[in-house]
């Protein structure tokens, strides 16, 4: 018999383990939803730190920072579905962090390091169009999901600021072999505004998200044998499969005008409100 107004010992302590345990998944679950959080930062940190490296003269850092922004933003989308802790702040700030490392870091290197100052006002108006259309292509891509299925529409803004980091690795690359490549200012400014043009296009690119990589098992050799290859020379084969990239939608949109083939159309998108369904770039 317990004494009356007092709980018996056993019923308290349950009732604290349940509160320990209450708070424990409370701990968990926010630090799951800080975890993509912190990728974001993470990348908005080594666009700026691509920013710091380009006003110094060190452009390879500055390349560098910016293909290491572009792996956490790689990360922090997949993170946050695997946590389910996918949300609409996520994805603004995800956007944000995307415009500097994206859109104003590559467009600056390309800058410094292209000697675009040359041109004077065209130079930085050339380095501007890009910015600008890196900053449209994130906000359509928030706002307007891709007409074709497995697709992207236009070219993806982390592989537009690829293709200019990869480049500035690939001159470094050739300067040390031996071979004076410096590129005239004006060719670096149409590069670079066709990058963005790109980017802001309807052409599709392939997103790869379809590609099977926890039981495709072809897949999963293919990607060892892929990286083996890079890590032979990054310089060299990051810069041939960013072209390569860069060149596929144009070719495969002008060979599918030819033969008449159309893609496959997305699938019809979910209901707003669901953050659980958001991706992010």
């Amino acid at each position: 018999m317990s004494t009356p107004g007092f709980e018996p010992r056993e019923t308290v302590g349950m009732r604290l383990r349940r509160r320990r345990r209450r708070r424990r998944r409370g701990e968990r679950g926010r630090g799951l939803y800080l975890l993509p959080q912190l990728f974001t930062t993470a990348n908005l940190f080594f666009g700026f730190f691509s920013l710091i490296q380009s006003t110094q003269g060190h452009y390879d850092r500055a390349a560098l920072g910016i293909v290491l922004a572009a792996l956490c933003d790689a990360l922090d989308g997949r993170i946050a579905r695997f946590a389910r802790s996918t949300s609409r702040f996520g994805s603004e700030y995800d956007s944000l962090a995307d415009v500097v490392s994206f859109g104003v870091a590559p467009a600056f290197l390309a800058y410094m390091a292209g000697d675009l100052s040359q041109l004077q006002r065209t130079g930085w108006i050339l380095a501007f169009l890009f910015t600008a259309c890196a900053a449209l292509r994130l906000a359509r891509f928030n706002v307007q999901p891709s007409p074709y299925k497995g697709r992207f529409e236009g070219l993806p803004s982390p592989a537009a600021a690829g293709m200019v980091a990869s480049t500035q690795w690939f001159t470094s690359f050739l300067a040390i072999q031996g071979y004076d490549v410096a590129a005239p200012p004006l060719a670096v400014g149409a590069g670079l505004a066709a990058l963005g043009l790109a980017m802001v296009s309807p052409i599709p690119y392939h997103s790869f998200k379809e590609l099977d990589v926890r039981h495709g098992f072809r897949t999963i050799v293919l990607m060892i044998v892929g990286l083996a290859v890079i890590v032979q020379e990054p310089a060299l084969w990051l810069f041939v499969l960013g072209a390569a990239y860069v060149a596929s939608g144009p070719v495969e949109w002008a060979w599918r005008a030819l033969s008449g083939r159309r893609l496959a159309a997305a699938p019809p998108p979910v209901a707003s409100g669901d953050p659980s369904q958001e991706t992010r770039a």
